[in-house]
């Protein structure tokens, strides 16, 4: 064997062994898109879910404006979540089934993605008129809530139901939110930066949970 025309050759092989590396890969990245979370329209979600005033829209849903009270007495609006990812629910604070698996599993995200200042949370209550700032804030404070992570909201219950019916498609059932008028749902639902619905989870599932946690790690690198 010729050793000094291998050693000559080494080179060479070297940049093949390169060239072929960066083929594979260029090849496997074209036919491998990466993958995108769907953008949630009313005509994507389970028309039970949605209002009939907007079933029918196709495209560019985003959730609306929203003004509501969290638990420092601070109006809240969509302003507080500008360029954020956010995860919403509905819950009220003597809920004694599944609110407290919720409250509990958004604990969780909370702890999960503390220091990440892309991502935020939003509750609101269903029963506006009992949880009252001062309740909310006894509240926030059991559960550790962080207040510059999540916000725990009272407010109008009109406007908090139209949110759930219209914006986030979070309930089932029909109403227009007037005194007899009450929604319970385990629903999260995960709102990108454009306040576009990206997901719908289990609050109550460990299996959602960790399903949730790597759909916002995939959105953030959308």
């Amino acid at each position: 064997m010729d050793l000094n025309f291998f050693k000559k050759s080494i080179p060479t092989l070297a940049i093949m062994a390169i060239f072929s590396v960066g083929m594979i890969y260029a090849i496997y990245t074209l036919l491998t898109p990466d993958k995108k979370l769907p953008i949630f329209n009313p005509s994507d979600v389970n028309p039970k879910l949605v209002d009939e005033s907007v079933v029918h829209v196709r495209r560019n849903h985003k959730v609306a404006d929203f003004s509501l009270i969290n638990q420092n007495g601070e109006t809240i609006t969509q302003e507080n979540y500008k360029d954020k990812i956010y995860v919403a629910d509905f819950f009220f604070t003597r809920c004694l089934t599944i609110c407290p698996v919720m409250t509990n599993n958004m604990g969780k995200l909370q702890e999960v993605f503390k220091n990440d200042d892309d991502i935020m949370f939003l509750s609101h209550s269903v029963t506006p008129d009992i949880d009252s700032v001062t309740v909310l804030k006894e509240y926030a404070i059991k559960k550790g809530v962080i207040d510059a992570k999540w916000n725990i909201t009272t407010g109008d219950k009109k406007h908090i139901y139209e949110l759930a019916r219209k914006s986030y498609f979070a309930v089932l059932e029909d109403g227009d939110g007037g005194l007899q008028d009450f929604i319970h749902t385990e629903n999260f639902m995960l709102v990108d930066k454009k306040k576009q619905i990206r997901g719908y989870y289990d609050g109550t599932s460990n299996e959602d949970m960790d399903r949730l946690i790597a759909d916002i790690k995939l959105l953030q690198k959308e």
